[in-house]
């Protein structure tokens, strides 16, 4: 396992979700109450950007723009239809300033 900083903590603001690419990747980052949580930016029901959405802060869940799935930010099972599959999620610690995703 390995640590890559993929950004600042200050990049991130409170409950809105932000693209970054990894490796070629791109991830879902959102800030919530104090924790960090990233997962595949592309919606498992269409190809569209998760990070376009909004976040449910009480279902701690991010919501497609497009057709209004939710993703949990914790699992990223899909909470509600039309989308039925879940989406990756990533371990990320925040060390110091930065936010650190966890690779194998």
């Amino acid at each position: 396992m390995k640590e890559l900083k993929i950004c600042d903590l200050t990049d991130l603001e409170e409950a809105v979700p932000r693209c970054i690419e990894v490796e070629g990747k791109k991830l879902s980052m959102v800030l919530l109450n104090e924790k960090i949580y990233a997962l595949d930016d592309t919606c498992s029901h269409e190809d569209v950007s998760l990070s376009e959405g909004e976040v449910d802060i009480d279902e701690c869940a991010l919501e497609c723009w497009k057709h209004g799935s939710l993703f949990s930010l914790k699992t990223g099972e899909a909470l509600s239809l039309p989308a039925t599959k879940s989406v990756k999620t990533y371990e990320v610690h925040i060390i110091d300033n930065d936010v650190v995703l966890v690779t194998e």
